[in-house]
């Protein structure tokens, strides 16, 4: 709470000095999830007869930019707030950064702005304080005829009551913080056995988080859909519902895409989710953008899971089959209006999807990854496209926060014709430097059960396998195109090494047959993931070559060209003709097509390479950098494979690192507070000694 009151009164006396440099005009605050709206001058009358002027963003990234872009539009100026690790951001270059945090949902934060006069883009504090502690929002919700799930919500936090009432409602259940959203605090507990750890992880996340660790014991829904409904509300009392989001397929307790309508739910079972959410709503004196979120099980039944008192990552479906803006029906409400249309007059048309596009490894658990973003580039905005970013090429994926790179938002005229569009569009999102969820995302995507919308918060754990296959062999024809583009580029390079020497007849300067009419072999060797794949080259004196990989020869030709800062390979591989973007990242070749991406490395002799990446020992190395917040063992520890050595913090979320085998500790490399650096060693084991029994 000290951070959020620093926070607040760095805020508030920022906006008391821009009240008297314009004449006591109010600033505003807008919530972190914005849309570019219609080109209009803002000058809507507040309820206090004054004028929006100047928009104050607490906030970060991609929702920052959006803000500015749409400011930009209307004339209204900005005014933000940036953290040191944000200075050279994009949304920096663009205008004044915000700051980021949970500010949206805090109420003493709403209720800061309230007393100093500005205006609060967003709910009453109170609505803030009952969504926001999820015991008291289940009671209200109880009262106002919502149904809820059954579990314990009481104010004894003490782990014998929490522990006994999960034994009375019946595992598996789920430990979720009281306050908050964003899977934070979120544990699911399938067992007596393991109540008490994941209850103490749940409280240390929760506190970081929310700086409360209270918990709530619910019932959890064995696979559940994750069902959200839009609501809106205004001053005068009137609230209407936009129709509802899927958010199921999860990873980590976090949305990776989301649609909207949900699919397979019938107009009845809509309308009911609908009313349930407005009684949700006005049963806090609701006013502004919210988010009622369910969970639904596999016959329809809905449960009130908890109330988001604020735009949500994904609204922009919800704006894309619905033709509204939902901030600027934000900032109309804000300033008094009602709300623009009625629940009559707002149609669903079409489908919407949104892809949260992230640099983390879904091979690893999907762990977050930092780094720089060496190459970016996304499919060209359309009016059924949509590419909400923050970040730029060259820009730096940080520790510090979120690590979501961009957002892929599609809309088409039904379900299916949407999806396509969705693959198709991912297939033109280019990222280079780090790993991403990418590849991922198209398996999900084109999966036959996620195609049928048979969905639920089970999904990827459920089809594992065929979303996470492993690496596959490239295809030969892909190996060609690598061989060739490197050669090209190496002709490239002598080329202009004759240019600089002026020596065209010196043997240094050509890597082409063709200037000696002749032909000749060369021996390369490529690596194909951990197989090393040999290809023998001939350069013919037409310019062409032949490549002869295994038992198969294929006959190439090509060239390369640049578009912009892009390379381009435009090739022929047995007479099929195709054009790929290639970049070349120290020893990696990076290929990408409209059928995808592959990464062929260039084999590096073993007197170049680094030391391997092994643990001291065998032991575990750190994931990312991050900061070690809790230690289980100590030197002579004895432990076995699986048991849980230290939690690890980092890019918001906590990591819990477990002993890789059997053994015994023999030196813990960090204590708790300090930063460990990606790939290094946090605990060493012993050696095992030779059984002196069996040596005898």
């Amino acid at each position: 709470m000290a951070a959020v009151s620093a926070v607040s009164a760095l805020l508030a006396a920022a906006a008391a000095a821009e009240r008297n440099r314009w004449q006591r005009l109010p600033s505003l605050l807008l919530p972190p999830r914005t849309r570019v709206w219609r080109q209009r001058t803002m000058k809507y009358a507040t309820t206090t007869g004054r004028n929006i002027t100047k928009v104050l963003i607490a906030n970060r990234g991609e929702i920052a930019c959006r803000v500015m872009r749409t400011a930009r539009k209307l004339g209204v100026q900005s005014v933000a707030v940036y953290s040191e690790a944000d200075r050279n951001s994009m949304h920096v270059d663009m205008a004044i950064h915000p700051g980021y945090g949970f500010l949206s949902e805090n109420m003493e934060f709403a209720e800061l702005c309230k007393e100093e006069g500005i205006i609060f883009i967003g709910p009453p504090s109170s609505a803030i304080r009952d969504m926001g502690i999820k015991s008291t929002s289940k009671s209200i919700m109880a009262a106002a005829g919502v149904p809820v799930v059954e579990g314990y919500h009481g104010e004894d936090q003490s782990d014998q009551c929490l522990k006994e009432h999960a034994g009375r409602i019946g595992y598996p259940v789920m430990i979720k913080a009281v306050r908050g959203g964003g899977g934070k605090g979120m544990r699911i507990v399938r067992s007596e056995q393991e109540f008490q750890e994941q209850l103490e992880s749940a409280r240390r996340e929760a506190k970081k988080s929310f700086s409360d660790d209270a918990v709530l014991i619910e019932k959890f829904v064995d696979t559940p859909r994750h069902v959200e409904v839009q609501v809106f509300g205004d001053h005068h009392g009137n609230a209407v519902y936009l129709f509802e989001r899927d958010c199921s397929v999860q990873r980590r307790h976090q949305k990776i895409i989301e649609e909207a309508p949900a699919p397979g739910i019938k107009p009845e079972i809509r309308k009911q989710l609908g009313e349930a959410a407005i009684r949700a709503a006005k049963a806090v004196n609701y006013v502004g953008a919210g988010t009622v979120e369910f969970i639904m099980d596999s016959k329809h039944n809905f449960y009130f899971m908890e109330m988001n008192t604020r735009l949500q990552v994904e609204h922009p479906v919800t704006e894309m089959i619905t033709g509204t803006d939902l901030v600027e029906w934000q900032l109309r409400i804000a300033a008094g209006e009602k709300i623009p249309l009625s629940q009559e007059e707002i149609a669903l048309q079409g489908h919407a999807f949104e892809a949260r596009i992230y640099a983390e490894d879904p091979n690893h658990n999907f762990v977050p990854e930092t780094g720089p973003l060496v190459h970016l580039s996304t499919p060209p905005a359309d009016p059924c496209t949509r590419i909400e970013t923050g970040v730029r090429q060259g820009d730096e994926v940080s520790v510090h926060y979120d690590p979501m790179i961009a957002k892929l938002v599609v809309w088409a005229a039904d379900r299916q014709a949407a999806l396509t569009k969705l693959r198709y569009s991912l297939r033109q999102c280019h990222i280079v430097g780090l790993h991403t969820n990418i590849n991922f995302l198209l398996n999900l995507s084109g999966h036959p059960e996620f195609e049928a919308g048979n969905v639920h918060t089970d999904f990827i754990p459920q089809h594992h396998k065929e979303l996470l296959p492993g690496r596959k062999a490239a295809a030969k024809e892909s190996l060609c195109q690598a061989a060739l583009g490197l050669i090209l580029k190496e002709k490239a390079m002598t080329d202009a090494f004759t240019l600089q020497t002026h020596d065209q007849f010196s043997p240094f300067s050509s890597s082409s047959g063709r200037r000696l009419n002749i032909s000749y072999t060369r021996n390369m060797t490529l690596k194909d993931g951990k197989n090393n794949v040999a290809i023998a080259v001939t350069y013919n004196h037409d310019g062409s070559y032949s490549m002869q990989i295994e038992d198969r020869t294929f006959q190439v030709l090509g060239d390369i060209y640049s578009e912009g800062d892009c390379t381009y390979l435009k090739c022929s591989v047995n007479g099929v003709a195709s054009t790929v973007k290639l970049i070349i990242l120290e020893n990696t070749l990076y290929l990408f097509s409209k059928e995808g991406s592959i990464e062929i490395d260039i084999p590096v002799p073993k007197y170049l390479s680094s030391v391997g990446s092994e643990g001291t020992q065998g032991g575990p190395l750190a994931p990312m950098t991050g900061t070690i917040e809790k230690v289980f063992v100590k030197a002579g520890d004895k432990v076995k494979a699986g048991d849980s050595l230290m939690v690890m913090v980092a890019m918001k979320m906590e990591h819990t690192i477990k002993a890789p085998k059997d053994g015994t500790v023999k030196k813990v490399f960090y204590g708790e507070g300090a930063q460990a650096s990606r790939h290094t060693p946090l605990v060493e084991f012993e050696e095992e000694e030779p059984d002196k029994r069996n040596s005898e």
